[in-house]
């Protein structure tokens, strides 16, 4: 198990690896010669699909919660949609912060501006803006992403 057993002739291949009642396997197709695996196909598989799902459950999602303002909020909604977006932050989530336009409210985008410029200075210790305030359509977009943890 394990070791090279030399180069062989398909039809060799195929009778070793039927005395040992496994498979011929072709690894790498493109080498040459073409190099193969006697071993059992179908364990082979389920190992493999079984190291794939080990390997998705250890990757983390992350989420995107989104936050969503108008530039007529007052303070207190303000600071409230803020300290939301602190909490999602501190769960690990990215955050949309969006400012929605309505009717004439689109001919003052520096509204918008500094409303996405005042979350982005409350939220500088525990976030950094990873896109930029940007229009698209109707709305200004900016995305708020955790910071690295500080050693």
């Amino acid at each position: 198990m394990g070791k090279q057993l030399g180069i062989f002739s398909v039809r060799e291949a195929l009778q070793l690896a039927r005395e040992r009642n496994l498979d011929l396997v072709e690894v790498a197709p493109n080498a040459e010669p073409p190099v193969c695996r006697i071993l059992d196909y179908g364990k082979y598989i389920y190992e493999r699909a079984k190291r794939e799902r080990e390997a998705r459950r250890a990757q983390k999602v992350i989420e995107i919660k989104e936050i969503r303002l108008r530039p007529k909020i007052n303070e207190y909604h303000a600071n409230f949609k803020i300290k939301q977006a602190r909490r999602f932050i501190a769960d690990g989530a990215k955050v949309k912060v969006r400012v929605v336009f309505r009717g004439r409210e689109i001919s003052h985008p520096e509204i918008g501006r500094s409303l996405l410029d005042k979350v982005a200075t409350e939220l500088g210790d525990v976030a950094t803006i990873e896109q930029q305030p940007d229009m698209e359509g109707r709305t200004m977009l900016m995305v708020l992403s955790p910071a690295p943890a500080k050693k």
